[in-house]
């Protein structure tokens, strides 16, 4: 799983909005599909960019696929950048006691 590959998923309106539908519920390909005004084609190409990047999986039942949200991907991922970028007793925490010594 690479930070890049979730960051360009999430770059995407319409890749937030899938993940959202699937954080409520599993949903096929065909379901998900209906709840855009695009081509079954380009819903797809969503998802593929979505599984590649660890955040859905998707499981053939029948004739159907199935999406379920991978929500420790994503969660994971953005912890991880939050400390890079602001590591604990980095600058947000320099931040948090200036406003709390101007503040009292």
């Amino acid at each position: 799983m690479s930070t890049d590959k979730i960051f360009e998923a999430l770059a995407s309106s319409p890749r937030r909005q899938i993940l959202a539908f699937l954080s409520e519920q599993e949903l096929p390909a065909g379901d998900i599909a209906a709840r855009f005004e695009m081509s079954a084609p380009a819903v797809s190409r969503h998802l593929a960019v979505l599984e590649n990047a660890g955040l859905i999986a998707g499981e053939r039942r029948g004739q159907y696929v199935v999406y379920r949200l991978v929500p420790d991907n994503l969660v994971n991922t953005l912890s991880q950048f939050a400390f890079e970028i602001c590591p604990v007793g980095g600058p947000l925490k320099r931040e948090s006691r200036r406003a709390r010594k101007t503040a009292g």
